[in-house]
């Protein structure tokens, strides 16, 4: 395995000035792979806590003082610890949520030791915690599913990784600026990528035996995991109703979610809480409704109306029973579902393109006045620009709604996201009588979805010197 998160933990460990990082990420990411990794590649003294398989650990940790955390785990391992060659790993640190608030003491009184803290469902108890946070003394990271780009490279296709992100503005106004044959392959691999998606152990499944059935093998396992985790960690009562809302996800996808819609038998405020708690889980994330008037996005969304995304797009093949068979394999991508599991994997790379030490949060665009109901899929932010991005079936697909929203927001440019080829398209469109509207469209491949960032920054600063 090999994540472009690699990178940012290696820079954290040599930073002079680290805080102790928290990891947060869904269960079976790949966060303790990364750490481990992390000591085995730097030559660090791993010293590993695992608080949910020993219990008894936590007296390690009764006082405020460093000093004595590192005598008894001294006396606990039998080994001499130095600080300056040690990665102090707290693992499953839910299950002792008060270390949190001593990772304080860490970073003031021993600053040489370096410190990483995960744990399964570690959001939980960052949202509902009683103690002191150390807030200012410990620096995040959001681990996400693997993306597309990583799932090439693991499975030896760096050469395309290096293509696809090597494309420029330039070379895609040489239309068409990809090889039929490597368009098609690419094609191929994404759709491979949709129903396989990106968990650590699927994805080892997936290499290995190269079957799609033990692929969804493993999928299913997973999703048992996390109905598991919330019997544990949730009340008992709140448990059916959990479940019921991890299996609506799916299939719910790219529809604005009514709590009845997922069981009118209850009250919509118990669906609210479930829906709440899988969120903080971090296994579904919302898409909230943004007006689109500026930046930030998140200033003008409406809190009451979002859709939802699922955490991993295989999951979601999963759970919806989709498999690799003759019809998906002859079938546009962005058909399969309705144009659903398009949106799910779209939105699952759009929250990929930010640092892992951001906080991710997307946005769509709606109009609900009656008669002439629009809606973009996404939003995105690119410095001070806002991006529409549609996820279309094919270069004819209707895009009245996004005509509307350039037209009402007066923006420059927008994408769309399909299975054609990369192109740049002057759109010249009438909306009535009278108004026409004006934009330039980048349209991609559903496989460059990742690159979307650095060429619309390319672009916007091309249409600006026109």
């Amino acid at each position: 395995m090999k994540r472009k998160a690699e990178q940012y933990f290696i820079e954290w460990v040599k930073n002079k000035r680290r805080k102790p990082l928290v990891v947060r990420g869904a269960r079976q990411l790949g966060k303790t792979w990364l750490v481990r990794n992390l000591a085995n590649t730097q030559g660090m003294n791993l010293i590993e806590l695992n608080f949910e398989k020993d219990a008894a650990l936590k007296t390690l940790f009764q006082s405020n003082d460093p000093k004595e955390y590192i005598s008894l785990l001294e006396l606990h391992t039998g080994k001499s610890i130095d600080i300056e060659t040690s990665l102090l790993f707290l693992d499953e640190i839910q299950a002792f949520p008060e270390m949190l608030a001593k990772l304080r003491w860490l970073y003031e009184d021993m600053p040489d030791l370096a410190v990483i803290a995960t744990g399964s469902l570690l959001d939980f108890t960052l949202a509902d915690h009683t103690f002191s946070m150390p807030v200012g003394r410990i620096s995040y990271f959001f681990l996400e599913p693997f993306t597309f780009e990583e799932f090439l490279e693991i499975s030896g296709q760096k050469v395309l990784v290096d293509y696809i992100e090597n494309l420029t503005i330039e070379d895609i106004q040489k239309c068409p600026v990809i090889n039929s044959m490597i368009h098609q392959k690419l094609l191929n691999l994404f759709k491979d990528y949709t129903l396989i998606g990106g968990m650590p152990e699927v994805l080892n499944t997936w290499f290995e035996t190269n079957s799609y059935v033990a692929a969804a093998k493993v999928q299913q396992e997973l999703l048992n995991t996390y109905r598991d985790d919330f019997a544990k960690y949730s009340h008992k009562s709140q448990t059916d109703i959990l479940e019921e809302v991890i299996g609506a996800i799916p299939k719910m996808l790219g529809n604005t979610i009514k709590y009845s819609n997922i069981n009118h038998n209850r009250r919509s405020e118990v669906v609210k809480k479930a829906l709440d708690l899988i969120v903080t889980a971090r296994i579904g994330h919302k898409v909230h409704s943004s007006s689109a008037e500026g930046i930030p996005l998140g200033a003008t969304v409406n809190t009451k109306k979002f859709k939802t995304l699922f955490l991993d797009t295989g999951l979601v093949s999963a759970a919806l029973d989709l498999r690799m068979d003759t019809e998906i394999k002859n079938t546009d991508l962005v058909l399969v579902n309705k144009g659903a599991l398009a949106e799910q994997v779209a939105g699952q790379l759009l929250r990929t393109l930010d640092p892992g030490y951001t906080k991710v949060a997307l946005y769509y665009w709606s109009r609900d006045k009656k008669g002439s109901e629009a809606e973009v899929d996404y939003l995105i932010q690119s410095g001070s620009d806002i991006i529409p991005i549609e996820v279309k079936a094919g270069s004819t697909g209707s895009m009245k709604s996004l005509h509307t929203l350039m037209f009402q927001k007066k923006l420059p440019v927008a994408v769309r996201l399909n299975s054609d080829q990369p192109s740049i398209v002057k759109i010249q469109h009438k909306i009535n009588a009278i108004d026409r509207v004006n934009y330039t469209l980048l349209s991609l491949p559903l496989y460059m979805t990742g690159q979307i960032k650095k060429l619309t920054h390319a672009l916007l600063n091309k249409v600006s010197k026109l």
